[in-house]
């Protein structure tokens, strides 16, 4: 961790990003170790910097409500692992967007990262386990991970480009997700590094997430709708990532 930390600091210098925080986890002894840089501070006790999750949001709203409830529906894991045909994207109307994702017709198709296939699941997951969508996502997490809904000022977000020409301080930084101005499944949660790194660490110790995910890989991209290595040398996730799952 010490060398991590290092090469954090060296990627600040110049880098015009304000903070970095990074979690080690081990999944065999349900522990983690993490720490952010702030300021030009390291800080390895409770994290503080609330980090806007983007698209991983997906993986612990649709994907967590999926194991969680054991789900089996063919058809719905062609949306969960983005095969199921519908625009990867375009700009909702805030009137009506639940009947246009209603009236696409859910297809086998090529992989294709839709943002729409991600709203649609959550409205089909809704209604087919009859519970409020964003109660089931949030038993699962560590509380400190917010709806950048819920966020009430008091923490330390970092700054995520502009909106009207304004610095975006504090809100989602996808324009459905602020347009809709509710609660979505394909973005729009904040963490801070040690509430996500116990999330995961928990979510697996009571759903042995990593066995399921292992043992439903093939050469699909998207299993249980969590994004998985296809290609080591072309991964924006850096060198090395997914060599252990990759060769197992």
């Amino acid at each position: 961790m010490n060398k991590i930390v290092q090469k954090a600091q060296e990627f600040l210098i110049d880098s015009g990003i304000d903070a970095v925080a990074v979690a080690k986890l081990d999944f065999n002894n349900h522990s983690f170790e993490h720490f952010e840089i702030y300021s030009g501070e390291v800080n390895s006790k409770e994290a503080f910097v609330y980090f806007d999750l983007a698209s991983l949001t997906k993986s612990l709203t649709n994907s967590f409500v999926w194991v969680a409830n054991d789900i089996n529906d063919p058809k719905l894991e062609l949306l969960l692992n983005h095969k199921a045909g519908l625009p990867a994207w375009g700009l909702l109307p805030k009137h009506g967007w639940k009947d246009q994702l209603l009236s696409y017709e859910i297809k086998a198709s090529d992989t294709l990262y839709s943002d729409f296939s991600a709203l649609r699941l959550m409205l089909e997951l809704e209604s087919k386990l009859g519970k409020n969508f964003k109660e089931m996502v949030f038993q699962n997490l560590d509380p400190k991970i917010k709806s950048w809904l819920d966020l009430d000022g008091s923490e330390i977000c970092l700054q995520n480009g502009y909106y009207a020409g304004q610095p975006n301080i504090g809100k989602v930084h996808d324009p459905n997700a602020y347009n809709l101005g509710c609660f979505t499944s394909h973005a729009g949660l904040f963490s801070p590094i040690d509430s996500l790194a116990k999330t995961l660490i928990d979510f697996n110790k009571k759903y042995d997430l990593n066995t399921k995910v292992k043992s439903n890989m093939g050469f699909e991209r998207f299993c249980l709708g969590f994004d998985t290595v296809t290609d080591l040398d072309k991964t924006l996730a850096g060198q090395g990532c997914g060599v252990m799952v990759m060769t197992q």
